[in-house]
């Protein structure tokens, strides 16, 4: 906007000036902000396989033990991620029932709680009998640790059955012995290197 002065000269108007809000302190906030996000946010963790390793043999002990060849069971991943249960395909879904009538077999009959129909063919005892799994080096990780879940699901099914049916109660009430007890009867063993 133009105005003119006493001597007829044009010279510009100012506008009113805006008052300027101090920025300074807003690093300060925003460094505040981020600790705070930092600190109150939730972490995702990364899934893995929870397995417990054998302890290493001690120096001048012979370590190695011989199994029966009834009481393995060979689960072999291919390059092509097809499984294969003592050299026949199955399915995933097949897996779980396959490694639980192998386990509860109780092929020697010295098993008191077993619910198996004593084959010939399955393991003798659930103290006994060893999954051995074995996968090539074009197996996905995914289709592993997909054999991994069935192989805990199964144990998982049998020991819950030892609760109900011997123990008398839910697997989520049980005390320390108790869980002990059920984890002697029915022992996750499982090997990743080649059995003998």
């Amino acid at each position: 906007m133009w105005t003119l002065d006493n001597n007829n000269n044009k010279h510009m108007k100012r506008p009113k000036l805006m008052p300027e809000v101090n920025a300074g302190s807003m690093a300060d906030i925003a460094f505040l902000l981020l600790i705070f996000f930092l600190v109150t946010a939730t972490i995702s963790t990364d899934a893995g396989i929870n397995r417990k390793l054998p302890k290493e043999c001690p120096p001048g002990t012979i370590c190695e033990t011989s199994i029966n060849e009834r009481d393995i069971l060979r689960i072999l991943i291919n390059d092509n991620d097809e499984i294969m249960v003592e050299n026949e395909l199955i399915t995933t879904t097949e897996l779980k029932e396959i490694v639980k009538v192998f386990i509860d077999n109780n092929g020697d009959g010295s098993c008191e709680y077993c619910n198996g129909e004593r084959s010939p063919e399955s393991s003798s005892n659930p103290n006994k009998a060893v999954i051995s799994l074995q996968s090539s080096r074009q197996t996905s990780y995914q289709k592993f640790v997909e054999v991994q879940d069935a192989l805990t699901k199964a144990y998982l099914e049998l020991r819950n059955t030892f609760c109900k049916n011997v123990l008398k109660k839910s697997p989520n009430n049980l005390s320390k012995i108790e869980l002990e007890r059920v984890r002697a009867a029915y022992p996750f063993i499982l090997s990743e290197a080649e059995v003998k």
